[in-house]
This record gives C-alpha cells, sequence and structure tokens, in this order.
C-alpha cells in the first residue's frame, strides 16, 4: 500500500532541496505546464513538465521533473566528475529526477542574441514540422504583449508556441516516461492545477492540490482529486519568472 503522508514528505523535502518545480523561477520564462500521475500496485510516480526559456540555457527547453517511490533509468555514472559525486547525486535525489528536451531548432536565432528572434528569420521546426513564425500582431492573440515591438523576445516566441501548439512543446510519450517505471499506468492527467508558491515557503503538502493528488496516488482512486481551488500554473500567474 502507498502511503500519501509519504508521499507528500518527499515532495516537501525535494521543495526544501531547490528540486520541486518553482514556477516564477527567476532564471526561467514558463511558457507551458503539464502534471501527470502514475502508479502501479508497487510504485507511484508525479511528473511535471515544464516548457519555457531559460537564457543561461541558450534554447527553448522542456524540462521533465520526476517524483517517484522508485525512478527508471537513473542517469549513469559516467555522468559525473567521479563516483564520489555520483553516490552523492544518488544520496540527495533518492526520489526525483530531471532530465532536459528540446522540442524545436534554433534556426530562427538572431546573431545578436540567444534572447530574440533574429529580424530576417521567417520560420522555426518544431518536433521536424517547419512552421512559418508569426507576424507580430498574432503574439496579442495569445495574450503575450510583446516587450521590445517589433523585436519579440526568445521567451515571447515559447509562449506564443505553447499557445498554438501545446502538445508539440511539451514532452511527447517516451519523453514523459523517462524516469517512470515501465508497468506504471497512466492515472492523471491535469494541464491546469493550482501550484505552491515556493518562493514564498509553501511546500506541496501545505496545499489542497497535492493533498489531494497525494491520495489519489496512495488509492488509485481519482475522485480524491476534487479541487475548489482555482488552478494558477499559467505563466501570468507569475510575472517573476525568468526576471533575473
Amino acid at each position: 500500500m502507498h502511503d500519501a503522508e509519504k508521499i507528500l514528505a518527499i515532495l516537501d523535502r525535494c521543495s526544501k532541496e531547490h528540486t520541486f518545480p518553482m514556477l516564477d523561477n527567476g532564471y526561467f520564462y514558463l511558457a507551458a505546464s503539464r502534471l501527470s500521475l502514475f502508479r502501479s500496485p508497487e510504485d507511484w510516480a508525479l511528473v511535471i513538465e515544464t516548457f519555457g526559456f531559460s537564457p543561461r540555457a541558450g534554447d527553448p527547453n522542456v524540462t521533465v521533473e520526476t517524483f517517484a517511490s522508485r525512478l527508471h533509468q537513473r542517469k549513469s555514472v559516467d555522468q559525473y566528475v567521479s563516483v564520489e559525486a555520483y553516490q552523492r547525486y544518488l544520496a540527495n535525489n533518492p526520489h526525483n529526477e530531471s532530465r532536459f528536451f528540446y522540442p524545436c531548432d534554433d534556426s530562427w536565432k538572431g546573431e545578436e542574441s540567444d534572447e530574440c528572434v533574429g529580424a530576417e528569420a521567417t520560420e522555426l521546426r518544431l518536433r521536424g514540422l517547419r512552421l512559418p513564425l508569426p507576424d507580430i500582431t498574432t503574439y496579442a492573440a495569445h495574450g503575450i504583449e510583446l516587450a521590445e515591438p517589433p523585436r519579440v523576445l526568445t521567451f515571447e516566441l515559447c509562449r506564443y508556441l505553447a499557445g498554438a501548439f501545446r502538445n508539440d512543446v511539451l514532452a511527447n510519450e517516451d519523453e514523459r516516461r523517462v524516469s517512470v517505471m515501465p508497468d506504471m499506468q497512466l492515472l492523471l492527467e491535469l494541464d491546469e492545477w493550482r501550484h505552491p508558491d515556493l518562493a514564498n515557503d509553501e511546500v506541496p503538502g501545505q496545499t489542497q492540490t497535492f493533498r489531494q493528488l497525494a491520495q489519489v496516488l496512495a488509492t488509485g482512486d481519482i475522485s480524491h482529486y476534487q479541487p475548489t481551488e482555482p488552478p494558477n500554473n499559467h505563466w501570468r500567474n507569475w510575472p517573476d519568472g525568468g526576471t533575473l
């Protein structure tokens, strides 16, 4: 049997160790997010995907963060500078794993900066699909107010793509399940939910949403998820994201 309080304790610990998604991360402009629950008789997993842009990384990416009783295909020792560093990684992250995927190419970038769309760029490739770049008037239709018109910043392009091609910017099935044990079944998928305000020291275990989700994972009964609070995971609700 799974234990809801133990699940919450894992999520809260990750929050305090800064390995739980912070939607207003000062180094990441959020564009889209999704939450999924997986379960088997032996194991549980909670996966949160966030698509957006980090100026430090230089390319838009989707981060897949998995929290689970057991993790599949953990990073290998050869990805670390030493065996000791690898052992510290495993000890410090017993129930969580992060992976990064890049759904679009960089042909749209300007030569002067990764942080804006090139003035001469006309298209990009998203998951192999060739897409024309939108006219700047199109951004307003997706609720995006350009900061420096007519120039389009990279995070603004990400938010347009998230609005127009949401399923393509988020993880595909293999990416989403990269750290999920193969025998686990998808239990619940959420495009909207109320996320904890980590910057103000709120942890998942203090929220109605994650207390209910822990009950779903513990029992396998999705009727435990009956939220009464409005969702807040849309990027508009986290204006400080990416501003550092």
